[in-house]
């Protein structure tokens, strides 16, 4: 029986009517990407504030990470759908533009895109609410602008204080009185004079060091390693008037370039092998003791042993105080420091190119022993800070903490404004963006009204999390900001709504533009999306 083909409906050519375009897999697809962001945006959102919870993370390997940093949570969750991906690298972003808000603008971009959704709904093309949330932010920036206060380098106290708003919110926060003047200190110290605006954060060392507490971390004005002098052969641990060397070349016998084994014979010949070893390695040390140096700090080789017991036996004799095993990438920091240079060839050993230090010696600590290197002449503009805690997890937290509350210093010498926290800068923005979309005309002025109402997800969260009823706190601030009071926000700690301002919880203004900035600019690239290609 003959087959019958179905009549097909033939576009026609000069068809002057609208013709019919299926768009259900565009939304489905704008849908699942809408949902799947903001699902990763709701489980970081508990963690928002000094109330905020903690989570503990089990990785893969069987290591345990409790924290409530916003990029170390979405860093180490496993996110598969791409959209989902979109904002964990938000918060990377955030985290390597300011350093601190990487819960906040999660949670911003989460809001964002539930208003979003709503728009959608109603019919709004995303092209259009993409260049309104474009306009809305330009204009929230100006806002937050207009808010600020100015702040002094001169002024420690202001930097102490966004510092500690900064760790208050962290697991510890009881520490914070002893670890934001220590932060401010530290980014204080390597501030250059001839480039007052910059801070490089790698001119700043963490050395972790397990025992003790949190209130032991110390900021060195020098070295430490996390490792102890090698004294295999009874060597010095405790050199003054140091002049130090920092090699990359090993101490020990050649190797031939092509991998092949040497026959020996008879006696004679192994001895004068041994006899070539010895010769070859005294000739070495004579040529650095002759410089007078007598620390050396010795690179990790991966080609051959960078010293051998013989070779440490020798500098041992030679009164040499020895650190091997130093890490390629930490040369760069230990020349800065110690205002030297790294020799690469025995031939290239010459006293200039050596650091001096009043006094190099190995401490017990702990456990373990560390190594301190003090009174560096001609020091670099670089600081060490040693973090101390009673376990692992403590001690990582610690060193994640402390990290936040120099970056957050770091925006301040970047960008001099302070700007109150506790919620006002959102509820403020929410109040001028609202009665701005009220003079914007269509379409436009819907978009910026969504986006004024997405911004109180931070001061809503932030009761939620202190157990407040959120809804009665929310239309309190809304009332407080009404009247002119600007800087009222939510006092977590008496549970009621005060000028945030005069209670010191400030942050930089950088840290809420940034954030609001790469929240709006990841929902738009969201909002674009329209169908997801997979490529086998």
């Amino acid at each position: 029986m003959a087959a019958v083909a179905a009549p097909v409906a033939q576009p026609r050519a000069s068809s002057k009517t609208e013709s019919f375009v299926d768009n259900k897999r565009k939304e489905d697809i704008r849908l699942a990407n809408i949902n799947a962001a903001r699902a990763v945006a709701d489980a970081v959102r508990t963690s928002l504030g000094p109330k905020g919870m903690d989570k503990m993370i089990s990785t893969a390997s069987g290591e345990v990470i409790i924290t409530n940093d916003g990029a170390t949570i979405l860093n180490k969750m496993e996110v598969l759908q791409p959209a989902a991906k979109m904002l964990v690298e938000l918060s990377k972003s955030q985290d390597a533009a300011a350093g601190d808000g990487t819960t906040t603008v999660g949670v911003i971009a989460g809001a964002l895109l539930k208003q979003c959704l709503t728009l959608l709904t109603s019919g709004i093309h995303p092209t259009v609410i993409s260049d309104s949330l474009h306009k809305a932010t330009a204009k929230a920036v100006d806002i937050l602008t207009a808010m600020a206060v100015p702040v002094e380098l001169s002024d420690r106290d202001s930097l102490v204080k966004s510092a500690s708003t900064s760790l208050n919110s962290k697991v510890v926060s009881q520490y914070s009185t002893l670890l934001a003047p220590l932060a401010v200190d530290a980014v204080l110290s390597v501030v250059d004079p001839a480039k007052p605006d910059l801070v490089d954060l790698r001119d700043i060392k963490i050395v972790k060091k397990l025992g003790g507490t949190v209130d032991d971390t110390e900021m060195v004005k020098g070295l430490v390693f996390d490792k102890k002098v090698s004294h295999a052969a009874g060597g010095p641990t405790r050199m003054e008037n140091a002049k130090i060397a920092v090699i990359q070349f090993q101490i020990s016998p050649p190797k031939t370039d092509i991998e092949q084994s040497i026959v020996v014979s008879d006696y004679t010949q192994m001895d004068r092998i041994l006899k070539e070893e010895r010769n070859y390695i005294l000739g070495m040390i004579k040529k650095i003791k002759a410089t007078g140096c007598n620390v050396l700090l010795i690179q990790k080789s991966i080609l051959r042993d960078a010293v051998t017991d013989l070779s440490l036996h020798y500098l041992a004799k030679a009164k040499i105080l020895v650190i091997k095993d130093v890490e390629r990438d930490e040369i760069e920091f230990i020349t800065k420091t110690l205002n030297c240079l790294p020799i690469a060839n025995i031939e290239h050993f010459r006293a200039e190119k050596l650091g001096h230090a009043d006094l190099v010696e190995e401490a017990s600590l702990g456990d373990g022993k560390i190594l301190k290197i003090t009174g560096i002449k001609d020091m670099g503009r670089t600081t060490t800070v040693l973090v101390r805690g009673s376990n692992q997890l403590v001690l990582d937290e610690a060193e994640r903490s402390l990290h936040d509350a120099l970056c957050v210093v770091r925006c301040l010498v970047n960008k001099r404004f302070l700007i109150a926290g506790g919620g006002a800068p959102e509820i403020e923005l929410s109040r001028q963006l609202g009665a701005w979309a009220k003079v914007l005309h269509g379409m436009e002025g819907y978009c910026v009204k969504s986006f004024a109402e997405a911004l109180e997800v931070i001061p809503y969260t932030l009761a939620e999390n202190a157990g407040l009823n959120p809804i009665a706190i929310v239309t309190e601030l809304r009332n407080r900001h009404a009247q002119g009071e600007i800087n009222a926000g939510i006092n977590v700690r008496k549970g009621q709504i005060t000028n945030i301002l005069e209670e010191n919880v400030v942050q930089p203004l950088l840290v809420s533009t940034s954030a609001i900035t790469l929240a709006t600019e990841c929902v738009r690239m969201i909002l674009k999306i329209d169908d997801i290609v997979t490529v086998r």
